[in-house]
């Protein structure tokens, strides 16, 4: 049983499938710190990976339940057990990340009584004739539904019965730490030149991000053939994920319009932060609305030239023209001209450029920010 001053305090549960590296991972474990840094008690629920040795560090205990699985029985099962852990350590809120142990979560809440809340991270698909709306909306029944961008609070708006006064906008984050300009070694650079075979005597663009069709790589071939400036090196960095006839039709689309030598196709980035100091300008060129877009504050954190499809998440990261540059999304012949207005600024225009989307990061994507004000609706269900 609570006392009335434990009533007041979150005592918070995360709820999610797994722990491995990604953004809905990473972004546990930073509001894991955050709450630990204001002495709030909080608890992390998953089927466990590496990221669980970052709550260890912490000293945030994690239960390790299977909640990656679909099965409806063993998500019953899951509702006990959470039911269980919420008793026993007095928690007042869980907060579910993710559809499948959002149902678990949902369920246990309701055996407890206590607090239900869900950040939404993503457009989910709907599936034939909506069907999946049925299964997506246990991420709409939380007392508050994060969503990360605007984007994914219209989503929630056109597409589920939801109160909008109980949608809280809480946008992802960089981490300001790892993506800084002064934090990349002269040592890393070099070492980033000679592993990519970058010329240095080209201007590098650069598209980060797995390589899949959505993610408009192929738009961006389109677009270097069809520009007026031929002087430029092109990095498609990325990992397959065993997408192998998309790969293999980009590096055909490469030598159909005779730019192979100039592309170069590149797996998974360890050190995107020193690939992006070598880059002159960062490309998201997404062809279906990012949920948030992290490249595009990554790349202003850098204090690069980023150019994005004018959809999505990136409405909200970037100011056209004094943070970065939109085109239009599916476009080659759009890319085309904002790659050429890119790489035709001035040093003084491109220096005015990246203060200012220094500048932005820091006063809207911080994770200091994001943890903020995630805490902040914690407290406001207690």
């Amino acid at each position: 049983m609570l006392t009335n001053k434990e009533e007041n305090q979150p005592i918070v549960l995360q709820v999610l499938p797994e722990l491995e590296m990604g953004g809905v991972e990473i972004g546990t474990t930073e509001i894991a710190e955050a709450l630990t840094a204001h002495g709030i008690k909080n608890f992390v629920a998953s089927k466990g990976g590496r990221l669980v040795h970052e709550l260890d560090k912490l000293g945030v205990p994690h239960f390790t339940l299977d909640l990656k699985t679909k099965n409806p029985f063993k998500m019953r099962r899951n509702a006990k057990k959470l039911a269980q852990i919420i008793k026993d350590n007095g928690i007042n809120i869980v907060h579910a990340r993710s559809r499948a142990p959002a149902w678990s979560a949902y369920w246990a809440a309701q055996m407890t009584g206590i607090h239900y809340m869900t950040t939404y991270h993503g457009t989910y698909g709907l599936g034939p004739l909506g069907i999946k709306k049925y299964y997506n909306r246990v991420m709409t029944y939380g007392e508050r539904v994060i969503a990360i961008s605007n984007h994914i609070r219209q989503h929630l708006i056109d597409n589920y019965v939801i109160d909008q006064n109980k949608i809280r906008l809480v946008h992802r984050c960089v981490n300001s730490v790892r993506f800084n300009p002064e934090a990349v070694t002269g040592a890393r650079k070099i070492n980033m030149v000679s592993e990519y075979n970058i010329p240095e005597d080209k201007p590098v663009i650069l598209l980060g991000g797995r390589i899949t069709h959505w993610k408009g790589q192929h738009v961006l071939i389109k677009a270097l053939a069809k520009m007026q400036n031929k002087n430029f090196y092109c990095i498609i960095a990325g990992d397959d994920q065993g997408r192998t006839d998309y790969l293999n039709y980009l590096k055909k689309l490469a030598e159909k319009y005779h730019l192979s030598s100039q592309i170069c196709f590149h797996g998974k980035v360890l050190d995107m932060p020193a690939l992006m100091s070598v880059s002159s300008v960062i490309v998201s060129a997404a062809i279906e609305p990012e949920a948030f877009g992290r490249i595009s504050i990554e790349g202003q954190a850098m204090g690069k030239i980023v150019i994005a499809s004018n959809i999505g998440g990136s409405l909200d990261t970037i100011t056209d023209g004094v943070t970065g540059k939109f085109f239009e999304s599916n476009n080659p012949y759009s890319l085309a001209d904002a790659l050429d207005w890119a790489l035709s600024l001035s040093n003084e225009a491109r220096e005015e450029i990246a203060k200012a989307g220094i500048k932005n990061v820091q006063n809207n994507f911080t994770k200091e920010i994001m943890c903020d004000k995630t805490i902040a609706v914690y407290k406001e269900l207690v």
